[in-house]
């Protein structure tokens, strides 16, 4: 088993140390984020080695060439890239000069600075959820929780926009189908903002009774209404100075609307059978899976509510759309799991996983999740196959409607091709045809050609032959 490597990004800017330590975490780096060159300074004396450090230069207290020199007289073979909006020769020298492995230029892409990484730990190789290995929970990145990992373009710009928003005393709608992981965003919103330090409040809108709902979120005096024993705080009271995430914003009652637009604008409330004004300082971010410009329409949603909750749109994408994360996700979904239930890890075999990278996720990323768990439970070997997956996924759809999907993909390549100019588009078409389906059979018969070949409906020697044809064309 390959140890993750541990990385540290130094940097007094919150957003480039959030939206960097994501994209290193996201790679499959253990990462730790420090404002400050004395905290990490301080973090060696605790007897904690980094494989690789990212500093910036201009910092408070010590800069980042000032921190290089400290760290290479303690370790002077540790790869350390300086970071710098100040791209000048007397910077980049320094850098070098000082022992620096290499430099980057802010702004940089994040793309860029993982391949800096990856360059700077060539022997620190790492584990992918496609691999045969699955990464134990002791040694996965901690990105503060798995429903966040994500790879595909749509994550890794929501990433960059949490950074960036984290710092923002701005109100913040999130959007997306149920099962996407609103509330993780909302909750990594609130970490990575100066709000951190005080408390984040929760509540469904949707999950409690409208007649209660009010007394939920304002609170209420004691003798309020029958039943009301004794004065209850509210969720407003409860984030005062922190962050309340209102989710399924848009099942909220037209009334409670009101009285939510007046916190938005006032910052002050009454509780339920109170005379006493409460003043609150509350960043309120709310989640929806609705469309709320037709609720507005409808008649069901105030309009100047969601001009106030909508100043920045966050959209989170359906795990379909992001196919390409569900290796990760699943891989350590299943390290959860197995860390929960005192088990052995266990890993998805190749036809598994592409059983799952085809199946659509109506339930999305708490879909994948529910079903990780069950297939930790109950499949009896370590390698997860297809037929684990037949109580835990429905059929896959027929073939009439799968021909279609492709039919359609076809099309598309085929008129891009030809508007580019291109020629011989039979020929690369059923090269590639040919290459996709003969590796799909392999994959589903665990690599026998002949099974592959029978249910191609081919001889095994065509088999062999066209295997042979597809190697030497690459």
């Amino acid at each position: 088993m390959v140890d993750t490597a541990r990385v540290w990004v130094i940097d007094d800017d919150r957003s480039v140390r959030f939206v960097l330590a994501q994209a290193l975490r996201d790679a499959g780096y253990a990462v730790l984020a420090f404002d400050g060159a004395a905290k990490a300074l301080q973090a060696l004396e605790d007897e904690l080695h980094p494989d690789l450090v990212f500093t910036d230069v201009r910092m408070p207290g010590m800069d980042g060439l000032g921190f290089l020199d400290a760290l290479k007289v303690r370790h002077p073979k540790l790869p350390v890239v300086v970071m710098s909006a100040y791209t000048d020769v007397a910077s980049t020298a320094g850098a070098f000069r000082g022992g620096a492995h290499d430099f980057l230029s802010k702004p940089f892409d994040l793309d860029e600075a993982v391949a800096v990484a990856q360059r700077a730990l060539p022997e620190r190789a790492l584990l992918h959820g496609e691999s045969k290995k699955t990464i134990p929970l002791e040694q996965a990145p901690d990105v503060g929780d798995a429903r966040l990992i994500g790879e595909a373009p749509a994550m890794r710009a929501l990433f960059r926009a949490i950074g960036r928003l984290a710092q923002a005393p701005l109100s913040v709608l999130i959007t997306g189908e149920t099962g996407t992981g609103k509330e993780l965003v909302a909750r990594a919103l609130h970490r990575e903002s100066p709000r951190a330090s005080r408390p984040f409040v929760a509540l469904n809108t949707a999950a409690i009774p409208s007649e209660l709902l009010e007394s939920e979120l304002f609170g209420h005096e004691a003798g309020a209404f029958t039943g009301a024993s004794k004065r209850h705080i509210g969720r407003f009271e409860q984030a005062n100075g922190g962050s309340l995430f209102l989710d399924e914003i848009g099942d909220m009652p037209l009334a409670l609307q009101t009285r939510l637009l007046r916190v938005l604008a006032e910052g002050e409330f009454f509780r339920v059978g109170g005379r006493e004004l409460i003043h609150v300082d509350v960043r309120v971010i709310a989640a929806t899976h609705q469309p709320l410009q037709t609720l507005v329409e409808q008649g069901r949603f105030r309009a100047d509510l969601l001009h106030r909750l909508d100043v920045v749109r966050l959209p989170l994408p359906p795990l379909r759309e992001r196919r390409e994360d569900i290796p990760r996700l699943a891989a350590r979904f299943l390290a959860n799991a197995a860390v929960r239930l005192k088990m052995p890890t266990k890993t998805l075999g190749k036809a598994a996983l592409e059983r799952m990278r085809v199946h659509d996720w109506p339930g999305n990323v708490r879909e994948l999740e529910n079903i990780c768990w069950r297939l930790a439970a109950l499949a009896p070997g370590d390698s997860i196959g297809l037929a684990d997956l037949a109580d835990a996924l429905p059929p896959a759809r027929q073939a009439d409607g799968d021909a279609a999907t492709w039919q359609r993909e076809l099309d598309v390549w085929a008129r891009a091709r030809l508007a580019a100019g291109a020629q011989d588009l039979h020929a690369d078409a059923k090269r590639d045809f040919e290459q996709v389906l003969l590796q799909a059979a392999l994959d589903h018969c665990d690599g026998h050609r002949g099974d592959a070949a029978l249910r191609l409906g081919l001889g095994r020697n065509t088999v062999t032959r066209k295997l042979g044809t597809s190697r030497k064309r690459r």
